[in-house]
């Protein structure tokens, strides 16, 4: 197959188990709003301030902050997920990133990269604390453990790993998907973590991502969250 589209066939391995989380979020420009959740929530812009401003090693781009539903590359996520086809349906319908959410929950997104092809991207939203459970609950169900999606006429395999639930933050579960197409593959690390009223998605994509290096990154944001949210 081409190269260039192996990143869309691991986009595609999200479908049944991150919790959050918008693609590549290379772009800028935050959507117009501010919002901010009701209750005791966090405004997006409070979240911004609580993203990791660096990992050593990689590049920072400019975060995104508004509306979950609004951001650029929630809706780029959107639109490669709608090329995408999962030869099973129930993995393709359980649990679609962000698709439970509220479009207006406060979020804020932040990537960073390497020039092996490796990158990462923080995910941070505002949620009650109830809700932020569930998300980090959630298991990949067991038919879901290896299927196949295809993109127009090109396919791949995923195999799916997930290790027993985590104690980084609050609670925290961690997954991970190594996608093959033809003499192709790279790997997908998420972890998915609850903090006071937020939940936080490392996403760590690339041909020798760990998930060693996917949990060290959430432990980093996490320990920087609790500078800032309190």
């Amino acid at each position: 197959m081409k190269r260039s589209l192996l990143p869309l066939l691991a986009l595609a391995s999200a479908v049944p188990f991150a919790g959050c989380g918008g693609g590549d979020g290379g772009g800028a420009g935050a959507a117009a709003a501010r919002p901010v959740l009701g209750g005791s929530g966090y405004t997006a812009d409070q979240l911004e301030q609580a993203l990791l401003t660096e990992l050593p090693g990689y590049r920072r781009g400019e975060p995104e902050t508004g509306e979950y539903g609004a951001l650029k590359s929630v809706q780029h996520f959107g639109q490669l997920q709608r090329q995408v086809k999962v030869d099973r349906p129930a993995c393709a319908k359980a649990a679609r990133p962000g698709g439970g959410l509220d479009p207006q929950t406060p979020a804020s997104i932040a990537t960073f990269t390497k020039d092996n092809g490796v990158s990462v991207t923080e995910t941070l939203l505002s949620l009650p604390d109830e809700q932020a459970r569930k998300l980090v609950g959630e298991r990949v169900p067991a038919g879901c453990r290896t299927f196949r999606t295809t993109v127009g006429a090109q396919t791949a395999e995923h195999r799916v790993t997930e290790p027993a639930p985590g104690t980084i933050g609050e609670g925290s579960r961690t997954v991970g998907v190594t996608t093959t197409s033809g003499n192709s593959h790279t790997k997908t690390w998420y972890v998915v973590l609850r903090g006071r009223r937020t939940v936080t998605t490392i996403s760590l994509y690339g041909p020798v991502a760990t998930q060693r290096d996917a949990e060290d990154a959430a432990r980093r944001a996490y320990d920087h969250q609790r500078r800032f949210l309190s």
